[in-house]
């Protein structure tokens, strides 16, 4: 039995020896190689089988289906002024049909200029993105770096691969607001880079601010309360070193005109010559309190809110105010009525009314005025045409 048991063992590490040792043969026999080649768009692309022995004849498959023979020299196949139709799988073979060497082939551009765009959110960071101007088909790696005064270059850092982004912290403000910004871009076809010159300075823009927030005051018709929080990528604790400047601007819902008011670091105001029970749309923005060249930043989002009214009264109809708001709350203060008390005192239609009755009296008036006038004239007429023809029968002889 246990010779029985050993000869059985031996068959088995026998069976896998062949087994291996025919596997590799295999392997070598067939030489076969997988491999990417990439070449240019609208350019000639050689294929060269790698495992073809000098000046034996090989066969070229371009998705299974054979090349014609013309297109073939010498082992290699040439695509001549190449398109993305002939992008694919191509494989060589030997008389037999073996596989020599299978090649897939991408088609592409060789890297071109970028279109950069940097935006600086706050004086310690600035954010570059960039895309391509010409679009390669073939995967591409960024390298992006950036210097000051051609002295040193430090990396602009990409935190997401794939995303065509960098941010540069804490940038030497204090040598220079001048940058250089590099962006390498580099593909199978070659490499090219794009370096463009920032001035943070100029480039320095705060995003709008945040949580703006309006509330009527009671017992005040004519003002709202605003407040606003600084932007949350403005850190908190750099306020102080580097203050906001804010604009706010409002308007009664339909009029084509807006109010402006300005204030320096706070975070609150009052609006006092809001219009009397109308809505309100209300935005603010930001703009670096020690760089006054640099940009404003953008509105915030709309916020609507109305003045506080008497419970008891009905919200008038929003107007379509097509005049500066200063006159109108110029309007108010001169005549120390609100808005409301024009209404209340008469429909458009009674004041046309009444505009009409008062010019019909007034042509009456004129009318009367002119035919007296015309009465008097013919009676002083008479009255001389009677003293000249007493005149003259004095001056008759008797």
């Amino acid at each position: 039995m246990p010779g029985l048991v050993s000869c059985l063992g031996d068959l088995i590490v026998t069976g896998i020896i062949i087994l291996f040792s025919d596997h590799v043969k295999s392997e070598i026999w067939t030489n076969e190689v997988s491999d990417v080649q990439f070449g240019g768009l609208g350019s000639r692309v050689t294929l060269t089988c790698g495992g073809s022995h000098g000046g034996s004849p090989v066969e070229w498959r371009f998705n299974g289906s054979s090349v014609p023979t013309w297109q073939t020299h010498e082992g290699s196949l040439a695509l001549l002024n190449a398109t993305h139709s002939m992008e694919g799988n191509y494989s060589c073979h030997d008389e037999r049909g073996t596989l020599l060497q299978s090649i897939k082939l991408r088609l592409g551009h060789p890297p071109h200029f970028v279109s950069v765009s940097c935006q600086m959110p706050f004086h310690m960071k600035i954010h570059c993105s960039w895309t391509q101007t010409k679009t390669t088909h073939l995967p591409t790696i960024y390298r992006t770096s950036y210097s000051v005064r051609g002295r040193w270059v430090d990396s602009c850092e990409q935190k997401h691969i794939g995303v065509n982004e960098c941010t540069i912290t804490d940038p030497p403000l204090w040598s220079t607001s001048k940058f250089l910004v590099n962006i390498t871009e580099t593909n199978p076809l070659g490499s090219n880079s794009t370096i463009v010159q920032i001035d943070a300075h100029e480039l320095l823009k705060p995003d709008p601010p945040d949580d703006v927030r309006v509330l009527p005051l009671e017992g005040r018709p004519t003002q709202l309360s605003v407040r606003w929080s600084y932007p949350s990528s403005w850190p908190a604790e750099s306020i102080s070193a580097f203050p906001l400047t804010f604009q706010l601007h409002y308007r009664p819902v339909g009029s084509n005109f807006w109010s402006m008011l300005e204030m320096e670091e706070n975070t609150s105001l009052k609006i006092m010559d809001a219009l009397v029970g109308h809505s309100h749309q209300i935005q603010i923005r930001a703009q670096d309190a020690l760089i006054n060249h640099s940009q404003w930043s953008e509105w915030s989002h709309v916020v609507e809110a109305r003045p506080w009214i008497e419970p008891w009264e009905e919200p008038t109809e929003e107007p379509d105010l097509n005049y500066p708001i200063d006159n109108l709350s110029s309007l108010v203060r001169t005549t120390g009525k609100s808005p409301d008390s024009f209404h209340s005192s008469g429909s458009p239609g009674l004041l046309v009314l009444l505009g009409l009755f008062a010019a019909v009296m007034v042509a009456v008036l004129l009318t009367i005025i002119v035919l007296l006038w015309v009465r008097q004239r013919k009676q002083d007429n008479v009255k001389k045409q009677e003293l000249t023809s007493m005149v003259k029968m004095k001056s008759i002889p008797i």
